[in-house]
């Protein structure tokens, strides 16, 4: 399986990832780089299937990745119930443009 790096080590670009998810869950949309966006899509979207599924086994799965227990339980009560009679395709990124500093492409990802 191919992913980016992005500029991290392992233990670094998994924390980094879990903490962007769980912002996303919380606040609903956010501002990132394209290419970080890009990886917190699949992420996000296997997040919202687990909440789709509700049992105990997905509650807990969501438990172990994710950074905050009260953004689980908006996962499951409010956000996965939305997407019921969705199949795929949960999350939205625009382009904002380029970041001043370093040219970056800055995106906005958001909830559907």
């Amino acid at each position: 399986m191919a992913y980016r790096k992005l500029g991290k080590n392992t233990g670094h670009r998994g924390a980094m990832l879990r903490n962007i998810v769980t912002s996303l869950l919380k606040h609903g949309r956010i501002e990132t780089t394209e290419a970080r966006a890009k990886e917190l899509n699949a992420i996000a979207e296997k997040m919202i299937s687990l909440g789709k599924q509700g049992d105990l086994a997905a509650r807990r799965s969501t438990m172990a990745y994710l950074m905050d227990e009260d953004v689980v339980k908006n996962l499951f009560d409010t956000i996965a119930p939305k997407y019921a009679d969705r199949q795929g395709g949960y999350t939205r990124i625009m382009r904002l443009g380029l970041r001043r500093g370093d040219a970056a492409t800055m995106v906005i990802i958001e909830l559907v």
